[in-house]
């Protein structure tokens, strides 16, 4: 541990330099606390026993008070001020309610003596009646496991699951069966990176493929562990954890590797930083590869990777070879080209792609971010390049992600690169979602929201695999399922509107009303995924659910 935060120790130091003022501002109380009694402090000064006692009584009958309101105030909501002292673990909505020392304590308190969430809701189901196609779907008898289980968390899980409504298949259902997949998880990628003449391979995937126009990735607390996690899983990571190492050795059906192993695909693994970085070693064996190259098992041995940080282009060259030329391949690869910071000196991948975007008239932090973004177009070209060789550029399907927004990029650098002004409580995470395949005659636009929570089942169900879509926390973006964006801070944007979790504001899409429980319904519905992501880590409950119901693993 102690050595991946040395591995980023200058990008610490830069953002500690980036904020001096606030730190300065931070430590002033302090300060001025100190210099006011400096003669109290250094002389000592008898406290007279009813003044001491006093102060006791007014500290502890403003704390009976803040109880008070805590337990009689608007206890109804989910995320009522009770709720969140007693029976749920929101930080970001805590701090905003009750204050940074509160959520501190609360914080420290329940990571000492253990919480569990103690708040059961009833289960929230918005049906959908227009499924014509058939379901995606399992046959797995749920009142029978539910009657017959002994362990009342997996008899909840179960029930959850048996009232989930499973999202339909469609006119894109098996669209891409049979053809091999590349997977890229994409360091900071974003639409700023997409540009015709910049990154024209980037270009020619969103242009010719699916065109998902309302997609978002929500950054969570863990960053790009979280973000690759959530992109590879379909579930939201578990608060005050690494999810990334939490679920080692769990059963993980859905995972790419483990559908596609199953199919006759050979599955690779890359990422051109150290093979350890957040337990990925461990997290990549769990999702079923049959092998992973990185920095420590191998790359090393083929690419120069001494340098910060190392090359996309020159990943994909050195490893393509390994999968191309088999039948039935599935490649996945996390990239860290395009990692921050952004700057010139310090940053190898600026450095090499600067002469391509110096003349653009934008400052040096935005005309970085594309520059390193250009490493990850050139492997995105190197791929293409390959596929077209072997002659397999028909049968491949692309899809890249980012693992979250480009956060060493303030919002105004972010603007200078954006087509339009974005907002720092959602649009900043409007991100895209690249789906191409060689074989596809023309674009399809999706106007449909969607996350990186949706991403696997959307996958899936192009590829026409079996697969229970309930049992995933996202959906598939091109069924006629409800949409649904869920932020870490519990906030979410709908076909309806966008909710800001902090605030309890509203914001409705022109000419949408909306009924006075539509917001605590879907709360409820939040909560609910949340639980069952965490319940679902905690418990390995797909290796219980396979084995009770004797699915085939």
């Amino acid at each position: 541990m102690d050595g991946q935060v040395a591995e980023f120790m200058d990008t610490i130091i830069d953002m500690i330099i980036r904020n001096w003022y606030g730190i300065v501002l931070f430590m002033i109380p302090l300060i001025t606390l100190i210099v006011l009694n400096t003669k109290k402090v250094m002389c000592y000064e008898k406290y007279n026993f009813k003044d001491v006692l006093k102060q006791l009584c007014i500290a502890l009958t403003a704390h009976v008070i803040a109880l008070i309101c805590v337990n009689c105030i608007n206890t109804g909501d989910i995320y009522s001020n009770k709720n969140l002292y007693y029976n749920i673990h929101v930080p970001k909505i805590t701090a905003n309610r009750m204050g940074i020392l509160t959520t501190m304590r609360l914080d420290f308190q329940r990571f000492v003596f253990g919480f569990e969430e103690n708040l059961t809701i009833e289960t929230y189901n918005e049906q959908n009646k227009n499924i014509q196609s058939g379901e995606n779907k399992e046959d797995i008898d749920f009142n029978d496991l539910i009657e017959n289980e002994q362990d009342e968390t997996i008899k909840e899980i179960h029930e959850y699951f048996s009232t989930e409504e499973a999202s339909e298949k469609n006119e894109y259902t098996g669209m891409f069966e049979g053809k091999n997949l590349i997977v890229i998880v994409a360091e900071s990628f974003s639409q700023l990176a997409i540009r015709e003449d910049l990154t024209p391979n980037l270009y020619k995937l969103y242009s010719e493929g699916f065109q998902f126009d309302n997609f978002y990735t929500p950054i969570f607390p863990v960053s790009t562990a979280d973000g690759e996690y959530i992109t590879d899983t379909s579930l939201i990571p578990k608060e005050g954890v690494w999810s990334f190492l939490e679920v080692n050795e769990n059963y993980m059906p859905y995972s790419y590797a483990n559908v596609f192993e199953k199919l006759g695909y050979t599955s690779n693994a890359y990422h051109n930083h150290t093979a350890t970085y957040y337990h990925r070693d461990k997290y990549i064996a769990t999702m079923g590869y049959d092998s992973y190259l990185a920095v420590g098992t191998g790359l090393e041995d083929r690419m120069n990777t001494s340098r910060w940080p190392n090359s996309d282009y020159e990943m994909v060259n050195v490893t393509a070879n390994d999968y191309i030329n088999n039948d039935k391949f599935l490649a996945y690869y996390m990239t860290v080209s395009g990692h921050l910071n952004y700057t010139k000196m310090g940053n190898a991948m600026v450095y090499k792609n600067w002469d391509l975007v110096k003349d653009l008239p934008y400052s040096d932090k935005a005309k970085s971010y594309l520059s390193a973004n250009i490493e990850l177009d050139k492997a995105v070209g190197e791929i293409l390049a390959k596929l077209e060789e072997t002659g397999k550029l028909e049968n491949t399907v692309i899809v890249i992600s980012g693992d979250h927004f480009p956060y060493g990029l303030t919002l105004d650098e972010i603007n200078e690169l954006s087509t339009y002004t974005r907002d720092d409580t959602f649009e900043k995470y409007h991100m895209p979602l690249l789906i191409w395949s060689g074989s596809m005659k023309e674009p399809i636009k999706v106007e449909k929201i969607g996350s990186s929570l949706d991403i696997v089942p959307t996958v899936l169900n192009l590829f026409g695999v079996e697969y229970d879509s309930r049992l995933l926390i996202g959906k598939d973006i091109l069924s006629n399922s409800n949409p649904l964006v869920i932020f870490s801070d519990r906030s979410f944007i709908t076909d309806k509107g966008k909710y800001n979790a902090v605030t309890n504001e509203f914001i409705a899409n022109d000419g949408v009303e909306i009924d006075e429980n539509y917001i605590s319904t879907i709360n409820k519905k939040i909560y609910q995924k949340y639980k069952m992501s965490r319940l679902i880590l905690e418990k390995d409950y797909y290796n219980v659910l396979w084995n009770e119901a004797g699915l085939e693993k």
